[in-house]
């Protein structure tokens, strides 16, 4: 799967919590919002610099588009980490396990292996064709 098929397979099912995701829809994504962040943060600075709400230490940060772009993106972002654990064959539910220090880790290193071959109780390989 490309870089465009994972972002608008992804955004097409905005809220869709059934199915399955390969590896690559998740992990293009991840890089998608990486970017989406990476831009946003730039057109924060550029636009709102001198204008600060929040202040961290010596940083001034006020990140209204940022912070538009991140909730935006937290439903499709929760969706598919859901269906990317259906297609390793288990609950969507182990994603609550990242709420911990340590299964954040665990949960990292699930989403780089390979899910189920064939079909298995959430759906047909998304890899078959």
């Amino acid at each position: 799967m490309s870089f465009t098929q994972a972002i608008s397979s992804v955004l097409g099912k905005y809220a869709t919590f059934s199915g399955r995701a390969p590896r690559s829809e998740y992990w293009w994504f991840v890089v998608f919002q990486i970017l989406v962040n990476i831009a946003t943060g730039v057109l924060d600075t550029a636009l709102f610099g001198a204008l600060s709400l929040l202040t961290v230490g010596e940083i001034d940060a006020f990140t209204p588009l940022t912070t538009l772009a991140t909730l935006a993106l937290l439903i499709p972002s929760i969706a598919v980490s859901v269906r990317r654990f259906h297609d390793m064959d288990r609950s969507g539910w182990w994603l609550l396990l990242v709420l911990t220090g340590i299964g954040a880790i665990v949960v990292f290193f699930w989403f780089m292996v390979r899910g189920t071959r064939g079909p298995n109780r959430f759906g047909p390989d998304p890899l078959d064709f």
